[in-house]
């Protein structure tokens, strides 16, 4: 594996979630791949559960690991090319990621969008110059339209805690019904984790590991590139109906780009729209504003899974660098 930034860069789901929960049983096993390797982990946006897991994943495979911050300790970068310097930016892109590659052996970049020009945003302008410039395999801790490493972290959370998980070995009843739902927010957000756990979500219903709904108001679709297979119902009550589990996260416009939509009252999940569903468990990327986005009681009750998701992320991240050594 050279790239990790979306699902279609996994060969087989299943496997990749076998690998993951199987490291998480013997976080050590591995220590000799990354031994005399080095990570270097590029932030242009803040981070918390991202830079943590993914530096201690790095570390439990053996790795040295460099964090920059690049929006408070680097120079301003010039994305285009055929321009003059003649502004604000001091620095290239194509030096600036063709240096990091000399110094590091894997490379993971945080980016978020503007979300001021979907096609711009849409383009992957700058995720995929890094690329082409550092030379070497590069992990996407986030990019302008995807979050792959959320998303994996999901599909493992899912099948950790669902009772045909197939490393389990036990015996289930049927696939589990698993439901994004949309929340209200007080700003506009990028669609990076929506889209992406549809994308995982989608590829995972084709494969026959589970049943997969999007819950929305109307004027809130994701691009239909995300979606394909999913099955989308602009009413939560109803898209709730014998829920397994639900992902709570907020996104601005696809359509109407970056804009926050006017919107029926009663999308944000609290227990007694949870009554419908299988006592399904609820899942939120983090950070989360209580009483907004989702309800503090549902946050802090037994339906929560949210703090076993962030500490999965350990797991998605190691699966995707031992992969990346195994390769170099």
């Amino acid at each position: 594996m050279k790239l990790f930034s979306s699902v279609k860069d996994v060969n087989n789901l299943q496997q990749f979630v076998d690998d993951a929960l199987a490291l998480k049983q013997n976080p050590f096993a591995y220590q000799s791949l990354g031994k005399n390797k080095t990570l270097g982990l590029v932030f242009l946006n803040p981070s918390l559960r991202t830079r943590l897991s993914t530096q201690k994943a790095a570390l439990n495979l053996g790795m040295n690991v460099m964090i920059m911050n690049m929006d408070k300790e680097g120079w301003a970068l010039e994305t285009e090319d055929g321009v003059v310097m003649n502004g604000s930016t001091v620095e290239h892109i194509r030096e600036a990621a063709a240096v990091m590659g000399e110094y590091c052996d894997i490379l993971g970049l945080r980016s978020f969008p503007k979300l001021h020009s979907r096609e711009e945003d849409y383009s992957e302008g700058l995720f995929n110059k890094f690329v082409k410039f550092c030379g070497v395999p590069v992990v996407s801790l986030e990019s302008a339209t995807l979050h792959p490493l959320q998303s994996f972290t999901d599909l493992i959370t899912i099948q950790e805690t669902w009772k045909t998980s197939s490393l389990s070995g036990r015996v289930g009843e049927g696939l589990p019904k698993v439901v994004l739902a949309w929340a209200p927010h007080v700003k506009a957000l990028p669609q990076a984790v929506p889209n992406s756990f549809a994308e995982w979500m989608s590829r995972a219903q084709k494969e026959g590991m589970l049943d997969f709904t999007i819950a929305h108001p109307e004027g809130y679709e994701l691009a239909e590139q995300f979606t394909d297979g999913a099955k989308i119902n602009h009413n939560l009550e109803e898209a709730l109906q014998g829920a397994d589990y639900v992902y709570v996260k907020n996104w601005s416009s696809y359509k109407e780009y970056g804009k926050v939509l006017t919107y029926p009252d009663g999308w944000m999940l609290n227990n007694e729209k949870l009554s419908p569903t299988n006592s399904a468990k609820v899942m939120h990327c983090l950070p989360v504003r209580r009483d907004l986005e989702l309800a503090a009681e549902v946050l802090d009750g037994p339906n929560s899974l949210v703090i076993q998701e962030a500490g999965n992320r350990v797991w998605a991240a190691q699966t995707v660098l031992k992969e990346m050594l195994k390769n170099s």
